[in-house]
């Protein structure tokens, strides 16, 4: 294939062999790079220490309105740096255990790999997040106090965070003392409301019963405050 030169030459340089072979492996070897899958670990895998047979943990139930037997939630944690200054706790293994065996298969590869998650290191904080984020198509339901879940999975989720929340890795996030007293201001006048307008109480739930669903911390709580939507829960407010 002939090339027309557009430009004037001003020097020439030849190619020796070595120098051409050279650069073929290394485009050879560029190329075996960008199509070989690499695995990339986040961190070192987090084993049993050795002797160690037992390993503390918290167990919490799960009982739902749309099902007749309680889930039982056990997640065990490893101590890392035992009697030093950096010494930290976190979740190693979780089983799930349930009359109904309608969930065995996905309870079983649930836990499998959460566990899995737990011990390859990192952050794991973000397992509580994902799985409160599924959605059961058929609905969800109100647990006691009118807080609402999507779904079963949902809920694992809560207890998830509730225990990495329990060994440190996550902050709990709380309302100021202002806001908290704002709001049992709130939440007062709303019952004392209520009670004028002979409004039965929900059993289940400790907000008014004319209490609606919060779309950030989903509470049935709540109410029309100086003509303002606000929660009572979490303090969330339409008006700012």
């Amino acid at each position: 294939m002939s090339i027309k030169i557009q430009s004037k030459i001003v020097g020439y340089e030849v190619v020796r062999e070595e120098e051409e072979a050279a650069l073929k492996e290394k485009a050879a070897e560029e190329k075996r790079e960008r199509t070989s899958a690499k695995i990339i670990r986040m961190t070192e895998s987090i084993a049993r220490p050795e002797g160690m047979e037992a390993l503390e943990g918290s167990t919490y139930k799960i009982k739902t309105p749309l099902d007749d037997h309680a889930m039982y939630v056990t997640i065990n944690d490893i101590i890392l740096n035992l009697g030093t200054e950096h010494e930290q706790r976190r979740p190693f293994e979780i089983f799930i255990n349930s009359k109904n065996m309608d969930h065995f298969q996905w309870i079983v590869a649930l836990t499998r790999l959460m566990s899995a998650v737990f011990r390859k290191g990192g952050d794991v904080t973000f397992l509580a997040e994902e799985l409160q984020a599924v959605f059961d198509p058929r609905g969800g339901y109100f647990k006691p106090g009118g807080k609402f879940m999507p779904s079963i999975i949902a809920d694992i989720g809560a207890v998830i965070e509730h225990h990495l929340q329990k060994i440190g890795l996550m902050e709990k996030e709380e309302l100021s003392e202002q806001q908290q007293l704002i709001l049992d201001q709130k939440r007062a006048e709303a019952e004392s409301n209520a009670q004028k307008r002979n409004a039965d109480a929900d059993s289940d739930s400790d907000y008014p019963a004319s209490a609606t669903l919060c779309n950030k911390c989903h509470t049935k709580a709540v109410v029309i405050m100086d003509n303002c939507a606000t929660c009572l829960s979490c303090g969330y407010s339409k008006c700012g």
